[in-house]
């Protein structure tokens, strides 16, 4: 499988706003938005030009593909699959990334970043309806109930991610979490007004209907 080995800072930098693709390191001074507030590259400190509608659309595909971690063909069949369903293409887009193994294993809390998400599910750590899943881009459907592998619930990592859990308040309301089981079912497609990400998911769209 490709991976995107390029500098998480730097794609921030170039999207001119935190990605959060660090996790915790991304609300502290070592943020490298905070630390280099400008866009990499020998340039990159100089005013920026104006952007053209292509170049708004390409940088608005890429920064939805650096926050959820995708490759380019990976996210074009995303897309593909979501333009053959009823209903506005750039939000069926966002629901089908959102609904990614790894980006529910990242909303329920048990891990920082989406990157580490797929590191936790690589390394068979998740349970979908009782079965080991090790594939990130897995799609969990509505009543899917999602846990920590029973081998493994006992590490300290989990212990440690139960508790805060406990006390979290960014659970969103399309997943049910317990806690106690470090467990979370799916209760509905998630509600694209509340993803919290900063994109315009109609600009990928344009850009793929050139």
């Amino acid at each position: 499988m490709a991976t995107d080995l390029n500098p998480k800072c730097k794609k921030c930098r170039r999207a001119g706003e935190k990605l959060f693709l660090k996790g915790e390191r991304c609300n502290t001074p070592k943020c490298g938005v905070i630390r280099k507030a400008y866009a990499p590259g020998m340039h990159g400190s100089k005013m920026g030009r104006a952007l053209s509608e292509y170049g708004k659309q390409l940088e608005m595909k890429q920064r939805i593909k650096r926050i959820y971690g995708v490759m380019e063909r990976q996210f074009r069949k995303h897309f593909e699959e979501a333009s053959r369903k009823q209903g506005v293409t750039g939000n069926l887009l966002m629901m089908r990334l959102e609904m990614r193994l790894d980006n529910v294993v990242f909303r329920l809390g048990l891990a920082d970043s989406r990157k580490a998400a797929r590191q936790i599910v690589g390394h068979g750590s998740i349970v979908l309806n009782g079965k080991k899943a090790s594939i990130p881009s897995m799609k969990v459907k509505i009543g899917d109930v999602l846990g920590i592998n029973v081998s493994k619930k006992d590490k300290r990592y989990f212990q440690e991610r139960a508790k805060m859990m406990k006390r979290s308040k960014d659970i969103p309301s399309w997943i049910a979490l317990d806690p106690s089981k470090i467990e979370g079912r799916i209760l509905s497609e998630p509600d694209v007004e509340s993803i919290g990400v900063n994109v315009d998911p109609q600009l990928v769209v344009e850009y793929y209907s050139r």
